[in-house]
């Protein structure tokens, strides 16, 4: 995951529900998308070890203003946001468990 500091901030209205306390794994997906299917349950397994951490999945397909806004061109894309909900890493494709974790350092 590339770090990517953006000082726009995604809260409960943009997220469609409220974000983690310490920080929230957010993964854009398509219907079609296969490799989104596994992100999902990577991203779940990681938000339930850690406490405070939130996974959201939101349609890009749906909520093609927020996918055009935050430069969403493929999914899976997945944005780690901080406590603030400030865009700390970003990553395109399938991530791996451990680099997800990693990416939490960053967040909390």
């Amino acid at each position: 995951m590339r770090t990517q500091r953006d000082e726009r901030r995604l809260g409960a209205a943009e997220l469609g529900t409220d974000p983690g306390e310490r920080a929230t794994l957010v993964q854009f997906s398509s219907a079609f998308c296969r490799p989104c299917v596994a992100t999902r349950r990577i991203l779940a397994e990681v938000a339930a070890m850690v406490d405070g951490v939130a996974h959201v999945e939101i349609d890009a397909e749906e909520r093609l203003d927020l996918t055009r806004g935050l430069g969403i061109e493929q999914t899976p894309t997945v944005l780690v946001l901080d406590a603030a909900g400030r865009i700390v890493r970003r990553a395109t494709g399938m991530p791996r468990k451990a680099d997800v974790i990693a990416a939490l350092g960053a967040a909390v």
